[in-house]
This record gives structure tokens, sequence and C-alpha cells, in this order.
């Protein structure tokens, strides 16, 4: 059904929002974006940011405040790199040797993934016992040179955590292969894959017990294969954004979109509003 942010405000006790193609794009923030969210928290919403990024919580809430959202108005980001974090950090002595080596591929040399964890990074996949794909360089490398870094490691077993999903991702230059292509190549080359973000279900625990576990939740994305498709798996209600992934689509090419992918609940222009609520 077609709404608006404005509409849909008073039915819900809290919101589980994505950040990019929601709040924002490659190139900054979407007009009215921020205002939009401190109305929001102005009404005494509970507001969570549920991110598919592999950079842990307080850098996404840095580059948010660089961009001029107000800090008070969400609760605090459960990126899938916040989410994979706690899981390892859980899961070391015991099925994740201590000390183990690790390579970690991220953007802007970012190692928030593994800091403070007994881990050793290194700086070459094929040295690695442990891999975390936490995003993609695709502005820089193609998919041949992923192949020649990742082979030798598929070839011994080596596992690894993708804690970024997304099969495309937003850049100042258009849309270039996310992280999750990245993690779904080292699968074709035999490599095994621990998904860890939209739209599988740990990082949608973590964010409704970070709300308070209410009752009435609606989850705010712009893609249909891991925002909606992973807020219906967590039994919430949906509402897709027009701007992001999918905003040069047709509105009759995005519902074939949504049919194939995941249906949404509610579909709405933008993450914004006109005047006070």
């Amino acid at each position: 059904m077609k709404t608006d942010l404005r509409a849909l405000a008073g039915r819900y006790d809290a919101f589980l929002i994505d950040q990019f193609g929601v709040l924002m794009d490659g190139a900054g923030a979407y007009d009215g974006a921020a205002a939009a969210l401190s109305a929001l928290a102005g009404m005494g919403k509970r507001i969570v940011l549920l991110s598919n990024s592999g950079k842990r919580a307080a850098p996404n809430a840095a580059r948010l405040t660089r961009l001029g959202f107000d800090r008070h108005s969400y609760l605090g980001v459960m990126s899938s790199g916040e989410a994979a974090f706690a899981e390892m950090k859980r899961r070391i002595g015991q099925d994740i040797r201590p000390g183990v080596a690790v390579w970690v591929h991220a953007r802007d040399g970012d190692m928030s993934a593994v800091d403070g964890l007994d881990l050793t990074p290194v700086d070459q996949a094929e040295a690695a016992d442990l891999l975390v794909i936490a995003g993609s360089r695709a502005d820089e490398f193609d998919r041949n040179q992923y192949r020649d870094w990742l082979a030798p490691a598929a070839r011994r077993g080596v596992p690894a955590f993708c804690t970024n999903p997304d099969m495309k991702m937003l850049t100042p230059q258009g849309q270039r292969f996310g992280a999750g292509a990245i993690a779904e190549m080292y699968e074709d080359l035999g490599g095994r894959v621990e998904w860890v973000g939209k739209p599988f279900p740990l990082i949608y625990r973590r964010a409704h017990d970070a709300l308070g576990k209410p009752d009435r939740v609606l989850c705010i994305g712009d893609s249909p294969a891991h925002d909606i498709a992973g807020g219906k798996g967590a039994g919430f209600a949906t509402a897709l954004v027009r701007t992001g992934l999918h905003s040069d689509l047709s509105d009759a090419a995005l519902l074939e979109h949504c049919r194939a992918t995941a249906m949404p609940d509610f579909i709405i222009p933008g993450f914004c509003l006109e005047g006070p609520l």
C-alpha cells in the first residue's frame, strides 16, 4: 500500500531504519532525513538504525553525526559488523581458535570488525585461517582481483564471516558490487561463509533486544531482498522507500521485483516529512 512516513508515524512504537538508501546515499544525507529522524524521536518513538555495514556501531554513529544527524534521535546503530563482533567474541575458545590469523577486508582501512578480539590480523587472505568480509572496494578492484585473493583460502577450506550481505553498494560513482557479492564469489570457489546481517535472523534479534522488545515495530529500508525479507522474517511490519537501490525502477517494475523477492506492507516515497508532526 502506498503511503508516507507521516501517515505511518503514529501507528508504530518503534522503528528499525536502514542507513544507505533511506537516510543517505554514497554522496551524503538525503534532504529532510535528519529532520524526520529527529521528529520521530520527538514523538517518543524508539529507533535503532539497522545497517548492513561491516563497520561497528561507533564508526557508523560518527559518520551520521558528521552528516548532520542528531545522536539523540536514535538509541543506537545495530550494524552487521556490531552483531558479528559480538558473535565472534562469544565463540572464541569454542569453534574459533584464540589468536587465529584473520584477514579483514573492509573500506577505509577499518579494522573495528576485530579490534579487541583475541585474533591476529594478517595482510593477505592466503595467510589467514579466518576471513572477515566486511566491505567491498569494488571502486578500486575488479572481480578477477578478488578471485585471485580468495581462491587459495577457499582451496584450504578457510571459514569466512560476511558481515555485510549487501550485493550492491552505493558510491559517489554509482552502484558497485558489494561485500555480499564477494562472499558469494567465495562460496562459488568452494569456501564456507557464515552470513551476518539483513535478511538473516541474528541482527534482528539483537536489534529487537536493543529496542526493549516492543510489539509494534516497523522496518524501513530500500532493499526488498534484505530489508523487507528480513523484517518480514522477523515478524515485523515493513516499508520500502523509493529512494536508494531501486529508485530508477518504474512502479510496475518495482512491484514485479518485490513479487520475486519480498513484498512490503507499505511503499513510501522517502524518509522525509513536510512540516512538524
